[in-house]
Parts: C-alpha cells; structure tokens; sequence
C-alpha cells in the first residue's frame, strides 16, 4: 500500500468513528444514544442508549439536562394487577464491569419530564449522566422519532469482546 492509501484509509475510519454520536470518560463508552419525544405538545421525552464499562463495577445514578424541569433514571414494572408502570429508580443502574448495558423502551431509560422546549426530529440535546465512580459524561442525543425498537438489538455486543449486552427486565 502507498501513503496516499493508507492516509485515506485512516481518514475515512476516523471520519466514520467522529460521525458516531458517542461520549468516552474513564472507563465509560456511550454509544447509539437516541431521544424520542412524542410529539409537538409533548411534556415529557426518553432517552436509550448503549453504556458499555471497560473498567470495575460502576453505578449510572443520575442525568440531567437544560432541556427538561426534572431528568430521572426510569425502568418499567409490573404491579400486583398487572399492569405495567413507569418508576423513578432512585439508586440508578448498576453497570456490570467489561459488560455493556442497554437503556432500551420498554426498560431502563432517561426520562426527561417537564419539557422546556420540544426538539425537532434531527435536533440534538445535551445530556450529562452521571456515574458513582467515573464521574460525568456528557453526550449529544439526537432526536430520532422513526427509531423502531429493533434497531438498537441490532448490534450484538457480546460479539465485540465487551461482555454479554444486558438487556432491561
């Protein structure tokens, strides 16, 4: 190979990787983060993600972001009748180390709630999260309405030597 190719190569590989959106801190990787919002009069948003832990045991036990009143850390339960509802989880989501976890719909999530303004489809948002032991990364989120479920169990990251992905109960 010349230069010239492998210059080019390399190029295109970092302008692929930078095209991602993702956030890097210590041990903590984001990937495939998405912000759905449920339309124009919307009050309240979600947001999904891949965390993937490159290091020890860590805690996401908290987010937040100018675009809503209130973020929290949300997961799905069923009640006593059955009955699926939305709670706070106070103490967060344990990020299992070498392991990636997934907020996904339908499971564990960034809920945002009192909305301060409502993104367009393809906007992008700023959202901190914070974990016990690798402290605050912040990631740009874009809107993504169209998202099916599926796409995101897409990527099977037990194949990329991070760990079994996690999916939400």
């Amino acid at each position: 190979m010349t230069k010239t190719t492998v210059f080019a190569a390399a190029s295109a590989a970092f302008l692929a990787l930078a095209a991602a959106p993702m956030a890097f801190a210590a041990d903590i990787t984001i990937t495939d983060p998405y912000l759905r919002v449920s339309g124009a009069m919307a009050t309240s948003a979600a947001a999904f993600m891949t965390i993937e832990n490159h290091g020890a045991e860590d805690r996401l036990i908290g987010a937040r972001s100018d675009l809503a009143e209130r973020v929290e850390l949300h997961t799905h339960l069923q009640d006593a009748g059955g009955v699926m509802k939305m709670v706070h989880v106070e103490e967060g989501f344990p990020i299992a180390a070498g392991e990636a976890h997934m907020l996904q719909r339908g499971g564990e999530h960034v809920m945002f709630l009192g909305l301060t303004s409502v993104p367009a489809e393809g906007d992008k948002i700023s959202l901190t999260l914070t974990f016990e032991k690798a402290g605050d990364v912040t990631v740009e989120v874009p809107v993504d309405n169209a998202r099916s479920p599926e796409m995101g169990k897409a990527m099977d990251h037990g194949k990329m030597g991070h760990g079994a992905a996690k999916a939400a109960p």
